[in-house]
């Protein structure tokens, strides 16, 4: 393994902390996927958006700590990589499955 000098606990809490990090900015921006699923029908038009809004606030917030912590730079790009694709992942099939859903949303306008 090319990094296994560097391999360690150290390693693992930098993956987890930009993991878990990169999954709250994105919540941050919009509701759960659940309730984005729910929801679809009247949600559609802006939650990608805000999905994709909070992706870009993660990013930067990962790269800066990527840019300071040069050590563990690896493990937080890789977290927060791994993050961003499988909660992007997770609002793509909410906002799919909701629109070809016919159940009744929660929400009343």
């Amino acid at each position: 393994m090319p990094f296994a000098p560097a391999v360690g606990a150290a390693w693992g809490v930098a993956f987890l902390v930009s993991a878990g990090a990169m999954a709250e900015f994105i919540a941050k921006a919009c509701s759960s996927p659940q309730t984005g699923e729910i929801n679809a029908k009247k949600r559609a038009p802006t939650l990608m958006k805000w999905v994709n809004i909070g992706l870009v606030e993660g990013v930067a917030f990962v790269a800066v700590a990527a840019y300071f912590d040069r050590a563990h730079r690896v493990p937080i790009l890789l977290g927060g990589m791994a993050e961003a694709v499988i909660t992007y992942a997770e609002y793509m099939h909410a906002k799919q499955a909701g629109l070809k859903s016919d159940a009744p949303g929660t929400e009343v306008y």
